[in-house]
This record gives C-alpha cells, structure tokens and sequence, in this order.
C-alpha cells in the first residue's frame, strides 16, 4: 500500500471509514469521497482529517464526473467502492434511494473509472484496480442444513437492499468483461464494531441497554448471521487489493455463525458486567419480540475458503473479544453516537 493513492468512496461511514484508517496506516495517499448522508459523520473521521495524507471530498456519487477530477488530479491507483444505502428496513419504505446510489452510483463510478483506466499505461496501467464491496445478502437465504455460499451461489436477493446491490455486483462484472476494467469484487458477512451507525442490531442493542429501553427482536430472534469484525473486514479487502488478480471475486467471512437472539443476550450478559442496570435486574429482562419485517431472511453464511487458500488471509480477532471490546467503544464514546439519535 505504501505511496499508493486510493479514493475510498463511503469512507466516512462505518466501513469506509475502517478502511481508510487501515490504508492510512499503511502509508497509502486517501482520498475519501462521501456525500456525508446521516450514515456519514466527520466525526467518525476526526482523527484521520488530521493526517495529510487524507482528504474528506463532499460528492454525491450519483452525480456526473463526481471523481472524474479526482483520479487525474491524484493520479489514483485504486479505487474502494464502500457508498451504499445499506438497511434492509429503510429500503423497503423508500426503495428508491437505494436503487439511486447503489445503482446508478455504481454505473457512474464504473464509467469513469473506465474513463481514466484507458488513458493510463504501462506500471499506472497495470496496478490500477476498481474494487466494489457488496453483501452476502444478494445470495438470499439458506436453509438450517445447507452449505455456505461461495462464489459459485446464485443471486436470489430477498429485499430491495440486496436486489440493489445484486444489480451493482451484475454491473462491476459486465464492466471488467465487456471493458476490460480490472476490477475486483467482494461479498462480505454481518459486519460489527467501532462507529456503526446506531440503526443496525448490535449498536442498538447496545444503546437500548444503556437508556433502561426495551430490546425489540424481530420474530423470535432466530436468524442466523455470520459476524465478521469490522477491522477483519478491511484487513481483508486490502490483502484483496494487493494480491488478488484483476477479474476476482472473494467472499468475505469467519464461519462464526450465530442467532439473533444469541447476540442480544451475549450483549446483555457483558453490560450486566460493565454496566449494570440500576435496578439491579439483568440487561436480557428487557428483551421484547416484535413483528417480524416483510422478506426477512432467515440465514446466511459464508464459506471464505477461496479467500483463505488464494490468498492466505485468516481473520485476526476473536468474536468474543472483538464483541466486547465494540460493546466497551459504545460505552466509551457516547458523544459519538448519542447525537446521532437526534
């Protein structure tokens, strides 16, 4: 990564900013462009605004040319495609948003990217890379008994969220065979840790425990996720960037299948002991079950196998660990997320 310079789209909400933190600690020039929605605070980006190695570049990916300055300016080697609308729940109330920048935005990007890859050659040409970071969610849903997706899974997305980023997942292969864009791609598990906006299940369980709130469980709590920590994630995608050859595809995973319900009362059971309610009673006596959302799927997982044996990458926490020490960071920094609840 070294003196590479790299536009990190997304990069100022919770996975973007991961990695630019990692890329930053490699020593590679980041350039983050982010249209700085409610998911995207500068906040989450404070200490990296400090690091002349970063710039924060307010741009709505939607919009025409909206990197197309940046790559010549900066002379790009790569590009990290994070920017997405994200939640399941708010894409079905307004699906249109979603189609809108995980789409459109990911055509756009995938033009210009074309753009500038034509004007490139010789070692410019050959180290530049287009990497687009998508979801398991585009797989659909498995069965208690079946086997993980890999690489090779059909595309049977269940909401309008994961029906968007199938289609951008469609367009960044089209994109590398018709055009000869070297790109990359990866489909990622259940992320958790650090600066996750307080819409998504661990943070708001987290946050309910703290205010003495009810703990709303969709159903009866037992969809099946595989959890990866965010920092593995990232760590993953830039061994993908480095290593991987134009054209690939990984999955991005820890076999660390859980429940729904499992997660909670593990959350539960570590504030009980960091931060005991005042009554004395446990966190998990205010766990409620709500009415299931429409089209919730009911497990995935992921074999990271391919990513594992063709690049070497193993994940460096341990979920336990990694859980409680995101559950100690919610505790830490409520003047991050507390505003953000407004």
């Amino acid at each position: 990564m070294t003196s590479k310079s790299i536009i990190v789209t997304g990069g100022a909400g919770f996975i973007g900013s991961a990695a630019c933190r990692l890329l930053l600690s490699k020593n590679a020039k980041v350039i983050c462009v982010d249209k700085m929605t409610y998911a995207a605070t500068k906040a989450t980006i404070a200490a990296e605004l400090q690091n002349p190695n970063f710039m924060l570049v307010e741009r709505d990916i939607c919009a025409d040319c909206c990197i197309s300055d940046l790559l010549v300016e900066h002379s790009v080697d790569a590009i990290m495609n994070f920017a997405a609308e994200s939640h399941v729940d708010r894409s079905i109330a307004s699906p249109l948003e979603f189609i809108q920048t995980n789409i459109v935005g990911t055509y756009n990007l995938l033009e210009q990217a074309r753009a500038y890859y034509e004007t490139l050659t010789g070692a410019a040409r050959e180290k530049f890379r287009f990497l687009h970071v998508s979801t398991d969610e585009v797989f659909g849903d498995l069965e208690a008994d079946a086997m993980p997706f890999n690489e090779q899974s059909l595309y049977q997305p269940s909401s309008p969220y994961s029906a968007s980023k199938a289609s951008s997942d469609h367009l960044v292969r089209a994109w590398q065979r018709t055009y000869g864009l070297p790109t990359l791609l990866t489909n990622c598990s259940n992320n958790y840790g650090p600066y996750q906006f307080p819409e998504k299940l661990i943070p708001v369980v987290i946050m309910k425990c703290l205010d003495d709130q009810n703990i709303p469980i969709y159903g009866k709590g037992d969809q099946v996720r595989d959890w990866l920590f965010v920092e593995d994630h990232v760590d993953a995608i830039a061994t993908i960037l480095d290593k991987a050859a134009p054209g690939s595809s990984y999955n991005i995973g820890t076999r660390n299948e859980r429940q729904n319900i499992d997660i909670v009362r593990g959350i539960c059971k570590t504030l009980d002991r960091l931060h005991p309610r005042a009554d004395q009673k446990p966190h998990n006596s205010a766990i409620s079950f709500v009415t299931d959302r429409p089209g919730h799927d009911t497990r995935y997982a992921i074999d990271p196998s391919h990513l594992e044996n063709d690049l070497g990458w193993k994940p460096k926490g341990d979920f336990d660990v990694s859980l409680e020490r995101t559950v100690q960071w919610y505790l830490d920094n409520q003047n991050w997320w507390r505003p953000l609840l407004k």
